[in-house]
């Protein structure tokens, strides 16, 4: 596969950091298999690659408790989809995603 994950457990979330080894097409998501989580907490993904594998991801990890997505930025990640009191569209959650 030319997408490398990476998981690094947190209390309330788990990071899920991908590396691309290789240039991507959109065909890679017919079997791509992003690793399982634990539902219960939320999921921050990070990495650098197309829209659409972000998308992708979102969608996969819906059933979490939230879901991030990792920007540099703002020294966090930012909450686009929450099932949890708490954690709220928009918000920002301090993530250090600079050791991946």
């Amino acid at each position: 596969m030319s997408v490398d994950f990476k998981i690094i457990e947190k209390k309330n979330y788990t990071v899920v950091h991908f590396e691309l080894k290789d240039k991507v097409t959109p065909n890679i998501l017919k079997n791509m298999n992003p690793p399982g989580l634990r539902c219960s907490k939320g999921v921050v993904i990070s990495g650098r690659g197309p829209i659409w594998l972000h998308c992708y991801l979102v969608h996969y990890y819906h059933p979490t408790s939230f879901i991030a997505t990792y920007d540099p930025r703002v020294e966090g990640a930012i909450i686009v989809e929450s099932h949890k009191k708490g954690y709220e569209t928009g918000d920002v959650i301090k993530v250090d995603c600079d050791n991946l």
